[in-house]
């Protein structure tokens, strides 16, 4: 074997290398890709949540007392409060689809028991009206927070959170 043959055979090899570590890049990429579509990191700058790094996982099934991210609905209050371009909003499940929500003297009850209690203002004074009461529609959640300025499902300018509206499952790592 002359050395044009080793010449020949190497530069093969080279080039076998190179396509096959081109493979392996295109192949995490694609995999890197088809991650990210599913899940997300979310910094939380609200006190409303005590977590501040949020592991959301997109499409997957909210259950009671799971963090849920969604998108606010749009109203002149949380424009105010928020700005035209709100971040997600991230809050407690406490009611799933076919619960029933009651409210007694701005106090609100899943099936009974106490989630939230409303406040009669917001931090700038505005009047909050009550949100949603009766059965959670399907493909719906009430949700809430134990602090007390969260702003949620108990006010009418939230509501009940419906499927539209849900980025995913948040799971806190901080």
């Amino acid at each position: 074997m002359g050395a044009a043959d080793i010449l020949a055979r190497s530069s093969a090899w080279g080039r076998l290398v190179l396509w096959g570590g081109l493979g392996a890049v295109a192949l995490a990429l694609s995999t890197l890709a088809a991650f990210s579509r599913e899940h997300a990191l979310m910094i939380n700058a609200s006190p409303s949540l005590p977590h501040w790094a949020i592991w959301l996982e997109r499409g997957a099934a909210p259950k009671r007392s799971d963090i849920i991210l969604f998108d606010p609905p749009t109203s002149p209050l949380l424009v105010k409060h928020f700005g035209k371009e709100p971040r997600p909003f991230g809050k407690r499940v406490s009611a799933l689809p076919g619960d029933l929500v009651t409210e007694k003297n701005r106090a609100f009850f899943v099936n009974g028991r106490l989630v939230a209690k409303a406040k009669l203002t917001s931090r700038l004074g505005e009047p909050l009206a009550l949100g949603p009461t009766g059965q959670v529609p399907a493909g719906c959640y009430f949700v809430t927070t134990a602090h007390k300025d969260g702003f949620d499902s108990r006010y009418a300018a939230i509501g009940w959170i419906c499927a539209p509206r849900i980025l995913g499952v948040g799971r806190p790592i901080l």
